[in-house]
């Protein structure tokens, strides 16, 4: 299978978790059965300078990002730490996390999202 860029789901989510600004969203997958019913998100994300997705506990699940481009602060769990291009953070069931994008170009990143012990 094949999924062309210009057939992906795209979605703007404005203040996501009460964050500052916007998300740009554009699902990977268009379905947890695509994902064997073990995750429900597969996106690539972007945050535009400023922007951020505030912080936010995961319950029954854990989410990775890869940061692909850009740079920014992620809230572990209440420690700020800087990300940058090549980066991955995990945030498993029960813990927090959030990300602002602190450069001035935008921050790309991929978003997975497992069912807890689904990985």
């Amino acid at each position: 299978m094949v999924r062309r860029s210009k057939d992906k789901k795209v979605q703007v989510n404005e203040h996501k978790f009460g964050g500052t600004g916007s998300v740009t969203v554009r699902h990977l997958t268009d379905s947890p059965e695509e994902l064997y019913q073990k995750g429900s998100v597969f996106a690539h994300s972007t945050l535009l300078p400023g922007c951020s997705i505030g912080y936010h506990v995961h319950q029954g699940e854990e989410e990775v990002y890869y940061i692909y481009s850009g740079e920014g602060e992620f809230n572990d769990n209440g420690e700020l730490k800087t990300v940058a291009a090549g980066d991955v953070t995990i945030t498993r069931s029960g813990e927090g996390h959030g990300l602002k994008n602190r450069g001035t170009d935008p921050l790309e990143f991929i978003a997975l999202i497992v069912y807890e012990g689904g990985m």
